[in-house]
């Protein structure tokens, strides 16, 4: 196994000699919390927890900074006022949960932050939301007016509707999204764990990760997979894929326990830090179309297609389509595909899927000249079209 850095040395040995100044100066910040750190051990809402949590996000925003929370704990929530005597696992049982148990946690959300004169403002988000590019820009909207009327956004996933599945990712992945979606300056993650290890943390030889500056530093790290408690759904895997998300996006991220948010807000060096990539950041569209879309289905590229997309980042024509799968409507997002099944880019498709195969293999300008200039149209637009992760002309 390959030794991941160790964050920059300081006096106190965990932390650059300035503290991390990505957080402490950070004008706004976004802070996700799992459910396994709001809710007791037999599953109903902590509301000390709650009240602690609110604390310190009060403390942060008295000083001036615009905090956005993404909260989990529905399902728990509404675990205990059913008489459940376990998280459900159907579908329909986990949306009346959630039903449930959302009012419960707005409820104590409310009331913790009105004794520091703070508004809670609830917002429920859905795949779709970050799907449909309407929905994605009134989101966005939103949570912007929010913000600068002063109340505190309180965003989860709407789980009493989600058709595909219960969850975003533990809503961390819709945290890292909802980062990029306000333009936060800083993401911090808090769960049941204290930071990112090279190995299972209760092996007494594992070693805490405290910087990350590149997502190869992790190659060879086991990075696990399961939370400890059972009462959340996303585990280590989903925490740092969404702080590859957040960096990707320019967005720095602290990934910590909750019981290091004060200490994790204040720029200590605590749990592990995840350096932003970007000196530039992606647009809303192409962060949405890497992350927060499902293709719905994909088209098969020849080499010269391959090349021009993944290397030119070039508009893909009907003459290089060899192969449509699924089926899918005008603007709906498809995977881009070599002809080994690798998908190398992701997009929005300008063609319903079954209008497709009699386009392929031929020019722009024979498909104007024989069907009309409404045809005169690339399959996927420059534009609407991002490279995915590991793609290579």
């Amino acid at each position: 196994m390959r030794n991941a850095p160790s964050e920059p040395s300081s006096s106190e040995g965990n932390d650059a000699p300035t503290g991390r100044t990505e957080v402490t100066g950070a004008a706004r910040v976004v802070v996700k919390v799992g459910s396994s750190s709001l809710t007791a051990p037999e599953g109903t809402i902590d509301r000390e927890r709650i009240g602690e949590l609110a604390d310190v996000l009060a403390e942060r925003r008295a000083a001036g900074t615009e905090v956005v929370l993404v909260s989990s704990g529905a399902v728990a929530a509404g675990i205990v006022p059913m008489g459940l005597a376990r998280r459900p696992r159907d579908l329909a049982t986990q949306q009346a949960a959630a039903s449930v148990g959302q009012g419960l946690l707005i409820a104590h959300y409310t009331a913790a932050l009105a004794r520091h004169g703070l508004t809670a403002a609830q917002v429920l988000l859905t795949v779709e939301d970050m799907i449909r590019r309407v929905q994605h820009r009134n989101a966005q909207r939103t949570l912007r007016r929010l913000l600068d009327i002063g109340a505190m956004p309180i965003v989860n996933e709407n789980d009493t509707v989600a058709t595909h599945e219960i969850r975003f990712g533990d809503n961390d992945r819709l945290a890292a999204l909802v980062a990029h979606l306000v333009r936060a300056d800083a993401l911090v993650l808090l769960s049941d764990v204290d930071a990112l290890y090279d190995g299972n943390p209760a092996r007494p030889d594992a070693r805490r990760i405290g910087y990350i500056a590149d997502p190869a530093d992790l190659d060879g790290v086991d990075i696990g997979s399961a939370g400890r408690r059972g009462v959340g759904t996303g585990g280590m895997v989903t925490k740092v894929a969404s702080a590859r998300i957040a960096t990707e996006a320019g967005v720095p991220t602290v990934l910590t326990s909750a019981s290091n948010a004060r200490a994790a807000l204040a720029g200590e060096g605590v749990g592990t830090l995840f350096a932003a990539r970007a000196r530039r950041r992606p647009s809303t569209r192409q962060l949405w179309l890497a992350h927060a879309t499902a293709a719905r289905g994909s088209l098969v590229l020849d080499p010269g297609a391959v090349r021009a997309v993944a290397g030119g980042r070039a508009s893909l024509l009907p003459a290089g389509v060899v192969k449509v799968e699924g089926d899918f409507s005008a603007g709906d997002p498809v995977d881009l595909r070599d002809e080994a099944g690798a998908a190398i880019a992701r997009g929005l498709v300008n063609y319903d899927a079954g209008e497709i195969p009699d386009l392929m293999g031929r020019s722009t300008r024979w498909l104007a000249r024989e069907l009309g200039p409404e045809y005169e149209r690339e399959i996927v637009h420059r534009d609407d079209l991002v490279l995915l992760a590991g793609a290579r002309a």
